[in-house]
């Protein structure tokens, strides 16, 4: 799972329940995929937050430029992965250890 908050930092979870049992407030994320690059939304209150697909379509697109996007402003002088499938490139993140 590749989540951003409302600032569009990344946090790259290892699956659904460790972010759903990590993030805590649903008003302070902006975004998701799942490891196919689906949209996610979330859903709940806060410390039961819930992230359910919002749409079955990749946006591999979009991922890919909050991704850019993340490592230019947070992470400056560090490159983002270049794979070139989606596996490739989501196996590339960094992983959060929650």
């Amino acid at each position: 799972m590749v989540l951003f908050d409302d600032d569009y930092y990344m946090y790259v979870l290892q699956d659904q329940a460790s972010a759903e049992a990590w993030w805590e407030m649903p008003d302070e994320y902006a975004c998701g995929f799942d490891a196919l690059a689906r949209p996610l939304r979330m859903t709940g209150e806060p410390h039961q937050v819930t992230l359910e697909l919002s749409g079955d379509e990749p946006a591999e697109a979009d991922l890919r430029r909050l991704v850019a996007d993340h490592y230019q402003r947070f992470l400056q002088g560090r490159t983002p992965p270049r794979g070139s499938t989606l596996s490739e490139f989501i196996a590339g993140l960094p992983v959060d250890s929650v």
